[in-house]
């Protein structure tokens, strides 16, 4: 993963003991004050999730178990990662569309937010996000 116009690559402090400790603090590795903290468990397996974005919010994405193939869309360029590694996420900023995809069943995805939940900063319809981005 390497940083570009879409994400930004966040590197946890990783502590090698007798297992892997990975350190999350802001603002050395989180990048913005964080409000909410969330994460998902027990998807069903390959079943698609995401397919929206945020107005406001960002966030940063971590895989702490299993693996997920993200899409990333800023309405002019298209991204593939692929998260599956604990102390490697990414940073994803606001106007961005993500879909998940591939999601392992034993998938844990942890997603630290720099707001509070707010239903009216999410656009759900891939049209009208397009049309934000291009300021129709």
């Amino acid at each position: 993963m390497k940083k570009d116009i879409l994400v930004e690559k966040i590197q946890l402090q990783a502590i090698h003991d007798d297992c892997l400790m990975c350190v999350a603090e802001y603002p050395r590795q989180i990048p913005f004050p964080i409000k909410r903290v969330y994460y998902m468990v027990k998807s069903a397996p390959n079943l698609p999730r995401g397919y929206h974005t945020h107005k406001k919010l960002d966030q940063v994405f971590f895989c702490i178990q299993g693996s997920m193939r993200m899409i990333l869309d800023d309405g002019k360029k298209k991204e593939e990662i692929i998260l599956n590694q604990p102390d490697i996420g990414i940073r994803l900023k606001p106007l961005v569309w993500h879909e998940m995809h591939d999601i392992k069943e034993d998938t844990i995805m942890l997603i630290f937010a720099s707001d509070y939940y707010e239903e009216s900063d999410y656009i759900r319809d891939y049209k009208q996000f397009i049309e934000t981005v291009n300021g129709k």
